[in-house]
């Protein structure tokens, strides 16, 4: 088996292992959602203007829609093991290597994603609680991390929007994926590629996600004061302060 095809399963090793420890602790697996169902929402505030852009939101849907959401990527998870193998083969190379770092980013998020549900009082999740558990969770260079794959990921789709042969040969794999049972991946690469290939290049949008969401993570594990300014106010992260970051 090829070098990345062990890469890409060892990372979906890494997110079926924290969907075993969250299935043999139900409280866990509640947290975790709540936590989903609150970044999703505080992505939604953080980039409420570019989600209206006639520009950028097809590229910001697609970030919170495939990466930021509580949505249940079981399904995608178990095609992709089952079919890594032919995956490698059928796809181009610069498709593998935008799978791996999507990949690497899926068990890294999964990992944070326990660690940090894992410090919440239960499902309450407000500023305060967001706050405290990130600053309990620590693991800063992994949240930079995070930001960075996140980031490659969308370099890489808008790399692949640049390159026609890429965008016919998804057309060409259409019926070719489905039939080795990748049709939940190729999906999100023609998802992917269509939200970034309407922006006609996209710098300006990645540099303005790497830049708020470092604020942001700045923010989260700096002195408690942050805390102080949200906590007892029962706002969202994304009435305060935090939430208004450039």
């Amino acid at each position: 088996m090829s070098t990345a095809a062990n890469t890409i399963l060892g990372h979906l090793q890494t997110v079926a292992t924290e969907r075993a420890r969250r299935d043999a602790a139900p409280e866990l697996g509640a947290s975790v959602l709540a936590l989903k169902r609150y970044q999703q929402s505080r992505f939604g505030r953080t980039y409420a203007d570019l989600l209206v852009s006639q520009r950028h939101g097809p590229a910001a849907r697609f970030f919170l829609e495939e990466l930021y959401g509580p949505r249940d990527f079981s399904q995608r998870d178990a095609q992709f093991a089952r079919v890594v193998p032919a995956l490698v083969k059928l796809f181009p190379d610069e498709i593998v290597a935008t799978v791996q770092t999507l990949a690497e980013l899926h068990a890294l998020s999964e990992t944070l994603d326990s660690e940090t549900a894992s410090n919440l009082d239960g499902t309450r999740v407000d500023a305060a609680a967001y706050i405290a558990a990130w600053q309990a969770t620590g693991r800063a260079s992994e949240r930079e991390r995070q930001i960075m794959l996140t980031l490659a990921v969308g370099e890489s789709l808008d790399a692949l929007t640049r390159n026609p042969l890429v965008r016919n040969s998804l057309r060409m794999m259409r019926s070719p994926a489905r039939a080795a049972g990748l049709g939940e991946l190729q999906n999100f690469l023609e998802a992917g590629f269509d939200a970034f290939r309407a922006m006609r290049g996209a710098r300006e949008f990645l540099d303005d996600i790497g830049r708020r969401e470092r604020a942001l993570a700045t923010a989260l594990f700096s002195a408690a004061r942050h805390m102080a300014a949200a906590a007892g106010t029962g706002r969202h992260i994304g009435d305060t302060p935090l939430g208004q970051l450039p």
